[in-house]
C-alpha cells in the first residue's frame, strides 16, 4: 500500500553545524494511525515542523501523497491539516468565521461545509459558542475550535501535537472517537502525545525518539521487542529505550 506520508533519512534542525535530527526515516499508510513519542528536547516538534514546510532539511526527503514542498507545493499543503500544541486564533473571529476561512482555504463546497461543520459543533459541544470571538474563549474551546478546523477538510493526513492539553473529558473522548472514525475512513494520523496509555491505546504503529534519533518503531509487539525482554507495556519499553545507556543531554 503506497505510504501517505513518506520521510527517508532526514536530516535537520536549525542549524546545519548542529543538526537535531540525524537521519530519521518513516511511512505512515493510509487507515493508520502512528504515535510519535520522546523525551523533552527529543526532535518531536522540530520532526513535525520539518514535514509542516516550516523547516528546511539538511539532508533526507519529505513526501506526503508522493510529492514534496518543492514539487508541488499547493497539492503538499493541502494534502495535510495540523493542530499544534498551543491554540493560534483570530481574536477578533468567531468560531464560525475560523470554520469559513478553513472551508475556504481547502475548497470545502458549500453544501459538505455546512453538513461537516455542523456535525463537528455538535460532537464537541461548541453549538452555544459558534458566534463567540476566540478571544473570549477559554484555552480548552480554542483548541476545541483547531481541532475542528483540522477535521473539516477531511484531508488524507493529519499531524496532531499534544492534543489533548487543556480539553475537558468529553472534548478528548469527543477527539478520540473522531480519530477513530477518520482512520476507518482511510486518513492517516500522526499524533504526538505524552499519554503513553492513550496512545498505546489508540495508534497502530509507533515511533520512539531519542536525541533525534530513531532508536524503535514499529507495532506493540515490535517496539516491546526492540526494547528487550520483560518490556510488557508502551510504557515499560519506552523507559527502556530512553534511559539505558544514555547519559547526555537533550539536544533540542
Amino acid at each position: 500500500m503506497e505510504s501517505v506520508l513518506q520521510v527517508d533519512q532526514l536530516t535537520g534542525g536549525y542549524s546545519p553545524r548542529k543538526p537535531v535530527l540525524h537521519g530519521i526515516s518513516f511511512t505512515i499508510r493510509p487507515g493508520e494511525m502512528v504515535g510519535l513519542i520522546g523525551l523533552n528536547g527529543a526532535g518531536k516538534s522540530t520532526t513535525i515542523k520539518h514535514i509542516l514546510g516550516l523547516m528546511k532539511q539538511h539532508k533526507g526527503d519529505i513526501r506526503i501523497n508522493g510529492v514534496t514542498l518543492e514539487e508541488n507545493p499547493e497539492r503538499y499543503r493541502s494534502a495535510f491539516a495540523y493542530v499544534p500544541e498551543t491554540p493560534v486564533l483570530f481574536d477578533e473571529l468567531t468560531v464560525q468565521d475560523h470554520m469559513r476561512l478553513t472551508g475556504m482555504a481547502y475548497g470545502v463546497e458549500e453544501q459538505l461545509y455546512a453538513k461537516r461543520s455542523e456535525r463537528l459543533l455538535q460532537e464537541f459541544h461548541m453549538n452555544a459558542k459558534v458566534n463567540a470571538f476566540s478571544g473570549h474563549l477559554s484555552k480548552g474551546m480554542k483548541q476545541k475550535v483547531m481541532i475542528m478546523n483540522a477535521l473539516l477538510p477531511e484531508p488524507p493526513l493529519y499531524i496532531i501535537d499534544e492534543p489533548f492539553l487543556g480539553l475537558d473529558p468529553l472534548g478528548i473522548r469527543s477527539l478520540l472517537e473522531r480519530l477513530v472514525k477518520v482512520k476507518e475512513s482511510g486518513a492517516a494520523i500522526l499524533m504526538s502525545s505524552h499519554i503513553l496509555a492513550t496512545v498505546e491505546a489508540y495508534c497502530d504503529r509507533f515511533l520512539v525518539l531519542h536525541r533525534g534519533r530513531m532508536v524503535a518503531q514499529g507495532t506493540l509487539d515490535e517496539v516491546k521487542g526492540q526494547a528487550g525482554a520483560g518490556a510488557k507495556t508502551l510504557e515499560e519499553a519506552f523507559y527502556r529505550l530512553v534511559t539505558e545507556g544514555d547519559g547526555d543531554e537533550p539536544v533540542a
